[in-house]
């Protein structure tokens, strides 16, 4: 029997080190076993039975000339973040998107509610995932806080550096900040907050073993985003055991629960520096937090995430054979 060829297309290829990459990299993989898979920047007509677009906006014009020249042919468009909580409001073209598509993806569990009422039926839900990592012992001595993400405005790593300020005086509180500058004024803030306060530590892009390994020591990963799809470090962190705080966004919430007792509102520094000074300070808050993370665990096992995308790819192509 012939396999079907699936082309996957993301905007960001492997030198980006971000997340549309590692989410098609790892479907991929998924997919290998039942499927061929060609991975791509950009579909320039090569030959292929389903394509899968990563993000409305800039997978627009794989989309459209996919679309255009094998109208028969399934189209998958997985919304991202910033595709699903902006463009399609103001674009044009990830409007678009959103016509042509067959079935679209999110990676929350309330996505499909940013998107018009017409469109839901055709809505499935895709969690990431991420291997499960044994729990690391802790430090007593300093609370470990800990953000990963690449300073941009979307993930507000101001925030962050200003409950880090706000605690400037807590010698048993420390906060290290992982990812690129792709925002040169918070690169500088960053750099110069690094100098002025002994506990607080930008440590720039990282590998994602070594970033991953930072998230198993640490105490608490904050989630600051002010525009998430459905953060592949939150999954990390509830996977190894650390409990996180997180901004009260749909992203964030769509993956740790709405009743997640670690949230606070974007934009709220004061608000976070309180979350994190009860974190140390009343050991019943860390505790609480990691039972509410275990008990999401589950869902971001990946078997559980390819067995739900090779679903979804089997239903689209079943439907168009």
């Amino acid at each position: 029997m012939v396999r079907a060829h699936i082309a996957l297309v993301t905007p960001a290829m492997a030198s980006s080190n971000s997340g549309n990459w590692h989410t098609a990299s790892r479907w991929a993989k998924f997919l290998a076993p039942d499927y061929p898979v060609s991975v791509l920047p950009q579909w320039n007509g090569e030959g292929a039975d389903l394509l899968i677009a990563l993000h409305a906006r800039r997978s627009a014009p794989s989309i459209a000339a996919w679309a255009a020249a094998t109208p028969r042919q399934p189209l998958i468009v997985v919304m991202t973040g910033t595709d699903l909580y902006r463009d399609i409001d103001v674009d044009g073209d990830a409007q678009a998107s959103l016509q042509h598509a067959d079935t679209l993806v999110v990676l929350n569990e309330l996505g499909a509610r940013r998107l018009p009422e017409a469109m839901r039926a055709k809505v499935r839900v895709c969690l990431q995932s991420a291997a499960t990592r044994r729990p690391m012992r802790k430090s007593t001595r300093r609370l470990r806080v800990l953000m990963v993400g690449h300073l941009r405005s979307e993930k507000d790593p101001a925030t962050f550096m200003a409950a880090a300020e706000a605690l400037a005086a807590r010698d048993d509180i420390v906060f290290d900040h992982v990812g690129g500058a792709l925002d040169d004024a918070l690169g500088d803030r960053a750099r110069r907050l690094g100098e002025r306060l002994p506990g607080y530590r930008w440590l720039g892009p990282l590998p994602h073993a070594e970033a991953r390994a930072r998230i198993q020591r640490a105490h608490v990963l904050v989630q600051a985003s002010r525009m998430e799809g459905g953060a592949h470090t939150v999954i990390e962190a509830v996977t190894s055991g650390t409990p996180v705080l997180a901004s009260r966004i749909d992203g964030n919430l769509g993956l740790l629960g709405a009743d997640y007792a670690g949230c606070f509102d974007p934009g709220d520094a004061a608000g976070l520096a309180a979350l994190i000074a009860r974190c140390r300070d009343d050991p019943a808050m860390l505790a609480h937090l990691r039972r509410q993370c275990d008990a999401r665990a589950p869902l971001f096992d990946p078997q559980r995430e390819r067995a739900t995308l090779l679903g979804i790819v089997r239903e689209l192509l079943e439907t168009r054979s």
